[in-house]
């Protein structure tokens, strides 16, 4: 294994918010040369790829602020402090969409952005039957949509799902339809 490249010497916290957490880190490069690191730091999240009965991909649309437009995502929602992933997706699911799931298999998971956040997503799929009212939280308003795998990839096409794990499950979900459809 290679040896880090970067020493951090000191690190200061510029903010402290309710999901994320800003800070400076100094850091030692070659040649005894220094530099800033600005790290966002983030618990992280899980979304899930949830099929019905009937087929199709549930989906949430909500209104995002930060980019000021609806999203087309799939359910997710942010890890608690020292939560299970899955215990997150199964929560989320059902607070988003009604949905409740006991088989739950994992997918993959990825860093969002690497160079400055330290924010990772757990991917998930499961199969879905029951199915409740809603519940979500007081400042979410949220559309559930239930779609084809075929409408998904064409709304993915039509930038219509601009979400980046949406498409990573979205596309995991093509590459796997035959043996899970």
């Amino acid at each position: 294994m290679q040896s880090m490249p970067e020493k951090t010497v000191s690190t200061k916290d510029i903010y402290t918010g309710k999901v994320i957490t800003v800070k400076v880190s100094t850091v030692e490069i070659k040649d005894q040369k220094y530099s800033q690191r600005e790290i966002v730091t983030h618990p992280g999240g899980a979304c899930v790829v949830a099929i019905n009965e009937s087929k199709k991909i549930i989906l949430v649309r909500q209104f995002r602020k930060p980019i000021e437009n609806y999203t087309i995502e799939l359910p997710a929602g942010k890890l608690e402090s020292n939560e299970d992933p899955k215990n997150c997706i199964k929560r989320e699911l059902h607070e988003e969409t009604g949905y409740i799931s006991h088989d739950i298999k994992f997918i993959q998971s990825f860093y969002t952005s690497p160079g400055f956040s330290t924010e990772r997503i757990y991917i998930y799929f499961a199969k879905v039957k029951e199915k409740n009212e809603p519940n979500p939280e007081d400042d979410e308003m949220i559309d559930v949509l239930e779609v084809s795998l075929n409408e998904a990839l064409d709304m993915i096409k039509r930038n219509e799902i601009s979400d980046a794990k949406t498409i990573i499950g979205i596309n995991w979900l093509k590459d796997n339809e035959n043996e899970l459809l």
